[in-house]
């Protein structure tokens, strides 16, 4: 029987990438604990049809599309989910793209994009959130980070770049809003099985690989990232902020 923590009903969540992949595990997570889900997301069919799934099980989901490269349109879409479902609760800052790319062939136009796509619209969502987090003396922030840095995987150094800096930025608002009784924590996955991936990366040579190098010997799924950021959202982890918590299958 899946876990079931009490607090989490009626709160409203905004899950950014919400509508695929782990962020589609983690939206449906939520939704199942009687949360009001907000799926902010540019893959709009997608969205649209997870959120109307959810509905149709009775559960409160809706989806905005929302480019969060796009800091006034993401402003905007957190003020719209606002007015229309009440204070934002709970962030969970998902959404990314693993893009690789040769470090001879960046060139400083997507240096910033691959910043704004994996790091800065984590910052700006959680600059929109805090006053509601303030007002209610309380939230919880988790922003999603990445292994690939801490593995030293090259190939994408702008990506890893964004990833590292999560850790920066999630102990400095920790820091800072702690007295507010908001909690601010990262999750880096690993190789976490999503379609995108086994459509993209997988092959039997990286699957021998990450066989090799995990301690579990078995793929890891979007939902068991899912299961553990309801946790971490949840008041059974109230002690819990400014950590990065690595959830790789023992990788690294």
């Amino acid at each position: 029987m899946a876990a079931l923590y009490r607090d989490l009903a009626g709160k409203v969540v905004l899950v950014t990438g919400g509508a695929s992949g782990i962020g589609a595990a983690i939206s449906r997570r939520f939704a199942e604990q009687g949360s009001t889900v907000v799926l902010f997301d540019i893959m709009r069919d997608t969205g649209e049809a997870l959120a109307r799934d959810l509905r149709a099980a009775g559960l409160a989901a809706h989806f905005q599309p929302v480019d969060l490269t796009d800091i006034p349109a993401l402003r905007a879409g957190i003020e719209q989910a606002r007015a229309l479902h009440g204070p934002i609760e709970i962030l969970v800052n998902n959404a990314a793209h693993d893009e690789r790319h040769a470090t001879e062939e960046v060139t400083p136009e997507y240096w910033d994009d691959r910043i704004a796509v994996n790091l800065k619209h984590q910052f700006f969502a959680a600059q929109a959130v805090l006053p509601d987090m303030k007002a209610a003396n309380g939230g919880a922030i988790i922003n999603f980070g990445s292994t690939s840095w801490m593995a030293g995987q090259g190939g994408m150094a702008a990506y890893t770049a964004s990833k590292s800096g999560v850790i920066g930025l999630t102990r400095s608002l920790a820091r800072d809003y702690g007295a507010y009784n908001i909690r601010v924590n990262a999750i880096a996955p690993g190789w976490i099985m999503t379609e995108r991936q086994i459509e993209k990366w997988l092959t039997p040579e990286s699957e021998a690989e990450l066989m090799r190098r995990q301690c579990l010997k078995r793929r890891l799924t979007p939902d068991e990232l899912a299961k553990f950021t309801i946790f971490l959202a949840s008041d059974e982890a109230s002690a819990c902020t400014a950590q990065h918590y690595v959830v790789d299958g023992g990788w690294v």
